[in-house]
């Protein structure tokens, strides 16, 4: 039986893998990515309804979106000139808002690129690039697939292999159940907790896609480091997850040369 059930995750998993871009990591999916951004609109229109985001015409707004907006063409235009990637943002309907909370230093981004930032996150940020740098760090979960992955992972465990089948629908309690502990609005932040790994991926190919569009990616550092002095004493739910403030500034210097390559001042 045990062998059976081996052959079988194996199987799976061998249908289920891709690479994440950018840093070639295999990855498993299993759950469909246009289920989980179906789940994702209906979570995010709940977030909004309880938490109303800032108007268009406030500054601050049409600053987080010219930044999404700008990040979103990096993004579509490195998928195009990869097409082996492209189907990672079918079906995507961009949406970037601004949520009034000073209290809350965060931001996110769902499956199909919904979008919040917490005003809280603008006294830290305190410039365009700086919110590139944390706007292009979300939204590269969400390309990277960093939730199918951990909900992949956490019903592979949770179901065992006799009824995996049954689970990976859209429509079975137990996906249901998982996207609600990941992305839930009760949750109180509507994000998931990515692992260690996956904050150091997104950081890398957050660094490309704002590179991209037009934003030196070398403002990262002196970002991550006003986080370190910010967050002494606090806790702050960005960094709830995150690798410590020492690792994460080593691993983006390190990868610093590979982004600066995409960089192009000229752009938007």
């Amino acid at each position: 039986m045990k062998k059976i059930l081996l052959y079988f995750f194996l199987v799976v998993f061998f249908l289920s893998c891709t690479r994440v871009p950018i840093t070639g990591r295999r990855q498993m999916n299993l759950l469909p990515e246009s289920d989980l951004m179906k789940m994702s609109l209906a979570e995010y229109n709940k977030f909004l309804g309880e938490n109303h985001p800032m108007p268009d015409s406030d500054p601050n707004t049409v600053l987080v979106k010219k930044v999404g907006g700008n990040i979103k063409t990096a993004v579509e235009k490195f998928m195009s000139a990869n097409k082996k990637y492209k189907k990672r943002i079918e079906g995507y309907n961009w949406q970037f808002n601004l949520v009034n909370d000073d209290k809350t230093v965060n931001a996110w981004c769902m499956p199909g690129g919904k979008v919040v930032v917490y005003s809280g996150l603008l006294p830290v940020t305190q410039n365009e690039t700086a919110l590139a740098v944390v706007m292009g760090h979300e939204i590269a979960h969400a390309i990277a697939r960093h939730g199918n992955e951990r909900m992949s992972q956490a019903m592979a465990v949770q179901t065992g292999g006799a009824i995996l089948s049954v689970a990976v629908s859209s429509q079975s309690s137990v996906s249901k159940d998982l996207f609600n502990q990941s992305y839930g609005a009760v949750s109180g932040l509507g994000v998931l907790a990515y692992s260690r790994k996956h904050e150091l991926e997104a950081d890398k190919l957050g660094l490309v896609f704002m590179a991209m569009a037009g934003y030196n990616p070398t403002e990262a550092v002196a970002f991550w480091e006003r986080m370190a002095k910010a967050s002494k004493g606090s806790n702050m739910a960005i960094l709830s997850t995150h690798p410590s403030d020492d690792k994460r500034i080593e691993e983006i210097k390190a990868f610093l040369p590979k982004a600066m390559k995409y960089y192009h001042p000229s752009q938007p």
